[in-house]
């Protein structure tokens, strides 16, 4: 059986991501802020350096895959926190896990939202992003001058950082590949999880507005395990042929919104 990392774990789409991969007797190391493996706060880069350090002290022979579900949604009323997690956390443990990835041919499964072919990204901060990832300060002063008690800017900021994150996988995946390592996307649609549960009442208001096909008729978001064996498939031995994909597991809502859409 496999040995895998996984960022945030310990509630909703990776808590359930983690339950699926140990029935099927991997091993799952859980990083997050509490109630795991290895405490780390993935948001500065001293935290992101103590999982990449513990896990290359607890698993030196490699890793058959690494999940990134760790993030805040665009309601968390922090900017700096949305861009600092969401995309320099991520980035920062799929860079620094490459060589236990390599070591085992492993695959990397990075999670972003359906959000991203909405529209509503903010592309001169996805750009910023995408081309200057190495200047992180001057990025999170820039979004700390906007107002982050706004829901339409923190939403922005949030879709700004998961565009960047699908677009950092697919300018890397043929590298990644051509050294043995897969890395894929999964963009989930609205999913029932403790983020979802906390969110104001205007900002589940604009979450019900996307219709779920797959749930027609039915007042509920989707289940974290929809979202969960979505991932397990990516890094399973079954998906060996799938590299730099943006997989939308949102019940058709992509589907609906974008119709003339093909690629």
């Amino acid at each position: 059986m496999g040995v895998y990392a996984i960022t945030g774990g310990s509630s909703g789409i990776g808590a359930k991501t983690v339950e699926l991969l140990k029935s099927q007797g991997h091993e799952v190391v859980n990083i997050d802020l509490r109630k795991c493996d290895v405490e780390a706060d993935l948001s500065n880069p001293e935290g992101c350096q103590k999982a990449v350090d513990e896990l290359h002290r607890l698993h030196p022979e490699g890793l058959d895959g690494l999940i990134c579900c760790a993030g805040v949604s665009g309601a968390c009323g922090n900017l700096k926190l949305i861009v600092s997690l969401n995309f320099f956390g991520t980035i920062a443990l799929v860079k620094g896990t490459f060589d236990l990835l390599k070591k085992k041919g492993g695959t990397c499964v990075v999670t972003t939202s359906n959000t991203i072919s909405h529209g509503a990204a903010r592309m001169d901060i996805a750009d910023l992003l995408n081309n200057n990832n190495d200047d992180e300060q001057r990025i999170l002063n820039l979004v700390s001058n906007m107002d982050g008690t706004n829901l339409s800017v923190g939403n922005s900021i949030y879709v700004s950082t998961k565009y960047a994150v699908a677009r950092w996988m697919r300018r890397h995946s043929a590298s990644y590949a051509a050294n043995g390592v897969r890395i894929n996307t999964v963009a989930p649609g609205n999913v029932n999880t403790a983020m979802t549960a906390t969110m104001s009442a205007n900002a589940k208001m604009a979450l019900n507005a996307l219709p779920i096909p797959t749930k027609y008729g039915k007042e509920t978001l989707m289940d974290p395990e929809e979202i969960a064996s979505a991932i397990t498939f990516l890094v399973s031995r079954e998906a060996r042929g799938v590299n730099g994909i943006i997989m939308f597991v949102d019940g058709g809502t992509d589907a609906l919104l974008n119709t003339e859409k093909v690629y």
